[in-house]
C-alpha cells in the first residue's frame, strides 16, 4: 500500500492524481489543450501542496506509457523519470489503454453493463489522426485480448469480431467508429479519455506486485515511429522562393 503520484499526458488535456492505498485522494486537469510542458510541473506542486504532502511523502510515481501523442508521452515519461532518481522511488508505467479499460469496468452505465454481458468485450481506442487509432480488445474483467496495435477504421473494420459478441467502444478514437458502425453489436460510451485518477487502481496493483520500471532505460510506448511533418505554410513559402530564383 503506497501514496502514488500518477502522471497522465497521452491525450490533449494532461492530469495528475494522488492514490493512496489504491483510492483516488485528489486530480488536477490541466486547463488548456496540449499545454503539457508548461503546465505538468505546476500542477504536480499544487496537487502535493493542496493536500499537505511533500515530495519526499511519495512512495511511488506512476506514468501512462502509451500509446497516445508522442510529445505527450515523452513529457510525462521525462517528468516521472526524473521524480522518480530524484526520490529514489518506484517507477510504475501503466497502458493507456489498459487504464482505460480497467476504468470502465467500473464506470459503465448498468444497463451497457447487462446488454454486453459477461461475453462481451470492451474497445479502448486512442485517437491517432485522420481515421486511424490505436486499439486493443478487453475482457470484463479488464484483461486484455488482443495486441494492441494502429488501425484505420472504416465500415469493415472489425467485422468477424463484431458479428461475434457485443462491443463496447469508448475512449478518444471511438467517434470515428460511431460514424461507420451501424451494427447490432456496437455499442458506445462517451466520455471516456485518458485521465490520471485512471491510473490509481493500476499503479498501486502494480506497486503491490514490484512491477517496477527501469528508470534509467524505460521508454514510452510509442506504437508508431514519430515522423516529423513541415507545415503547409513553411512548404508554400519555399516553393514561392524557389519559383523566385528560376526567374
Amino acid at each position: 500500500m503506497a501514496l502514488i503520484l500518477n502522471i497522465e499526458t497521452s491525450a490533449d488535456i494532461c492530469s495528475v492524481a494522488l492514490g493512496k492505498d489504491g483510492a483516488v485522494t485528489d486530480l488536477l486537469l490541466g486547463a488548456e489543450e496540449r499545454d503539457h510542458s508548461r503546465i505538468l510541473t505546476t500542477l504536480t506542486g499544487e496537487i502535493l501542496k493542496k493536500n499537505g504532502l511533500r515530495m519526499q511523502d511519495l512512495e511511488a510515481v506512476a506514468v501512462s506509457e502509451g500509446p497516445g501523442s508522442y510529445t505527450g508521452l515523452r513529457i510525462g515519461v521525462s517528468t516521472a523519470k526524473g521524480l522518480a532518481y530524484a526520490l529514489k522511488i518506484p517507477l510504475l508505467a501503466v497502458s493507456t489503454l489498459e487504464a482505460l479499460a480497467s476504468s470502465v469496468t467500473a464506470e459503465m452505465p448498468e444497463g451497457i453493463r447487462k446488454e454486453l454481458g459477461a461475453e462481451g468485450w470492451l474497445c479502448p481506442m486512442i485517437d491517432a489522426r485522420r481515421m486511424e487509432v490505436y486499439s486493443a480488445f478487453y475482457d470484463m474483467q479488464g484483461r486484455r485480448i488482443t495486441e494492441i496495435e494502429p488501425h484505420v477504421i472504416d465500415a469493415r473494420s472489425f467485422t468477424g469480431e463484431r458479428r461475434q459478441r457485443k462491443i463496447l467502444f469508448f475512449g478518444t478514437g471511438s467517434d470515428k467508429c460511431k460514424k461507420v458502425f451501424q451494427g447490432d453489436n456496437d455499442l458506445f460510451l462517451d466520455g471516456i479519455f485518458p485521465r490520471a485518477d485512471r491510473m490509481v487502481s493500476l499503479a498501486e496493483k502494480y506497486y503491490r506486485e514490484g512491477k517496477f520500471a527501469d528508470v534509467a532505460y524505460f521508454e514510452p510506448f510509442y506504437l508508431k515511429e514519430f515522423v516529423a511533418t513541415i507545415p503547409k505554410d513553411f512548404l508554400q513559402r519555399d516553393r514561392n522562393l524557389q519559383k523566385k530564383k528560376e526567374r
